[in-house]
């Protein structure tokens, strides 16, 4: 026979509760049969009806169908929501907590194992309830029960201190590392600015010296380039003083022969005396000149 996956006792239960659905059903179809019925015995009474009346007759036995499906169907919403009830509150004297998956109630092969178990249990069988079977309501908890829930109770709410103990300590812990993390993460930003203006000080830094060595190499070259000017002047210079060099010599050597001439001529020895003094003084000069 099929299963459902459950233990004998809560099968058991199951069936039960299938046993009354399915009692449930069969009301609802006789009911739905009678109002058929009721429709031949008191409106088909004549041999031949019109199109309206047709109509009128169907349009009321609609109306009664609908109406007894739907109290049906409500009753049914209502039945299982009171059977859900007994099973939660037997689980919350338990401090359990139930949960349910309504998306599996549309679950096909579900669906189908269920009414594969039904026909095997109800159909195939044709097996009648055992008295053991029909439980009008839950089992209450006894007092060994309540002493073991007591028991269970305590265990877990001293479990539960420890826990919030543990949490309390944990949080503790957390909210160091999180302070902890807040200082180095500030820490970190503060050395990334440092970093960052050591990095734009040093960029400054490189600017500047790199501007001092482009004006010392133009003051350099501007130094080469007059130091070529002056070495050219006084190139120049040199061979226009080697040019009056020469003149002087050849006017010394006028002025000897000159004087040798005019000897006795005092005031003209002496000028020329002087001059020559001065002609030497200058050759001084430019010889120092042209040393520098």
């Amino acid at each position: 026979q099929a299963e459902l996956g459950l233990n004998e006792h809560h099968q058991n239960e199951v069936i039960s509760y299938m046993r009354f659905a399915r009692f449930k059903r069969g009301l609802c179809l006789k009911t739905v049969d009678s109002c058929f019925q009721d429709l031949k015995d008191s409106r088909l009474v004549e041999e031949t009806f019109t199109v309206d009346e047709v109509i009128d007759m169907l349009d009321g036995l609609r109306t009664v169908v609908h109406s007894e499906v739907e109290s049906e169907l409500i009753n049914t919403t209502y039945t299982n929501v009171l059977l859900l009830r007994q099973l939660f509150s037997q689980a919350e004297k338990w401090y359990l907590k139930l949960q349910t998956d309504v998306s599996e109630l549309e679950n096909r092969e579900l669906l189908e194992q269920v009414a594969e178990f039904e026909k095997s249990e109800f159909t195939a069988s044709n097996k009648k309830p055992s008295t053991d079977l029909i439980k009008p309501k839950l089992a209450p908890l006894n007092e060994g029960g309540s002493e073991l829930l007591n028991k269970t109770v305590a265990c877990l709410q001293e479990e539960n201190e420890k826990l919030r103990t543990r949490l309390k300590t944990i949080e503790t812990q957390a909210t160091a590392v999180l302070d902890e993390k807040s200082k180095l993460e500030k820490s970190l930003k503060d050395l990334q600015m440092i970093i960052g203006d050591q990095k734009a000080n040093a960029n400054q830094d490189i600017t500047e010296l790199e501007n001092k060595v482009a004006a010392l190499k133009c003051q350099f070259e501007k130094t080469l380039n007059d130091s070529a000017a002056n070495q050219k002047f006084l190139e120049e210079d040199l061979v226009t003083t080697k040019h009056d060099l020469l003149k002087v010599q050849d006017q010394l050597s006028l002025a000897e022969k000159e004087l040798e001439k005019k000897f006795q001529q005092t005031a003209a020895y002496r000028n020329m005396r002087e001059l020559l003094s001065k002609k030497n003084e200058q050759i001084k000069d430019l010889r120092r000149k042209l040393s520098k």
